[in-house]
């Protein structure tokens, strides 16, 4: 298993150019059984990254680009009337996919945007009272510009809520920006990614993630982390009960990935600004990520 994850990371890194973090997270998230949202600039490299991965583990990729008249129905699918057989055919949406990339998800409108929570949490869509399964495993990666909101519908608490990592993958250093450069010389295509891992092994690696141990020590560490969100007079909304399950699920991913079968305070401390920061909301303006920052120098592990 340890070799299959070395193996998936490298061939990452042959299309993503000096993203190791970036990388491990979004890992940590498929391997934990949740979905990430990339919150970045236009051309940083979120579609490739979502591409290559559904490439490395044979999966099929679908792509939403979200626009205020997006419906419902194109996220999920319909039942179309067939007058040859005279019934009804469901035709399905691009949700049923292994990756599903939401490119500026916060363009959609709020009914479309809820379109999405059923899928990403019950692993299932509705329609018509007829319940439809999609293929597994099921990654969502929603992107949306932290800087352009003209025109744009902010993702309700609940949809935040369901993303287990909030990341960004942010501007190249000088030296990788060269890198990329000399790479365009003689370029690694998506498409000429050869599949590394299968569905299967990542759902093998999905279940191996949960037999890691986290010390009672390390539960009370997190629980106390999660409180005192709740508690900080900088924080209007505190973290919810699901984001102290999706810390400890995270946790669990990040040490498998470390080649370790325990949890320890560095997997939190590493973890928290990226669970954590997108389930609160802060009072005031303030800057989500400060306060985490703050409450991790503040929290004592016990």
């Amino acid at each position: 298993m340890r070799e299959k994850i070395t193996i998936l990371k490298e061939n990452l890194a042959r299309t993503i150019v000096g993203k190791d973090d970036a990388i491990k997270l979004v890992l940590v998230a498929l391997l934990s059984g949740g979905h990430a949202l990339l919150e970045d600039v236009p051309g940083v490299g979120k579609t490739l990254l979502a591409k290559s991965l559904a490439k490395s583990i044979n999966g099929k990729f679908q792509r939403i680009q979200c626009t205020p008249d997006l419906l419902p129905s194109d996220v999920t699918g319909t039942n179309v009337w067939n007058p040859n057989s005279r019934e009804f055919e469901f035709l399905a949406g691009p949700a049923f996919a292994n990756v599903l990339l939401a490119d500026e998800i916060n363009r959609a409108t709020p009914r479309t945007q809820s379109a999405l929570l059923e899928v990403m949490e019950e692993k299932q869509i509705t329609i018509d009272g007829v319940a439809k399964i999609v293929p597994t495993p099921f990654f969502v990666i929603a992107t949306q510009n932290p800087v352009e909101y003209q025109g744009t519908f902010p993702l309700p608490e609940a949809q935040m809520d369901r993303f287990a990592i909030s990341l960004s993958l942010g501007y190249p250093s000088f030296e990788e920006e060269l890198q990329m450069l000399e790479k365009q010389l003689n370029p690694t295509l998506v498409e000429e990614l050869e599949p590394c891992v299968s569905l299967q092994d990542v759902k093998d690696l999905q279940t191996e993630v949960f037999s890691v141990r986290v010390a009672p020590e390390i539960q009370k560490y997190i629980v106390n982390l999660i409180n005192a969100s709740r508690q900080d007079d900088d924080i209007a909304l505190g973290v919810s009960p699901r984001g102290t399950i999706a810390l400890q699920k995270a946790s669990q991913a990040l040490a498998f990935l470390e080649g370790r079968d325990y949890v320890i305070p560095d997997d939190i401390k590493f973890l928290a600004p990226s669970v954590l920061s997108h389930r609160l909301i802060p009072a005031g303006g303030r800057n989500a990520k400060v306060i985490v920052a703050r409450l991790l120098n503040t929290v004592a592990i016990t």
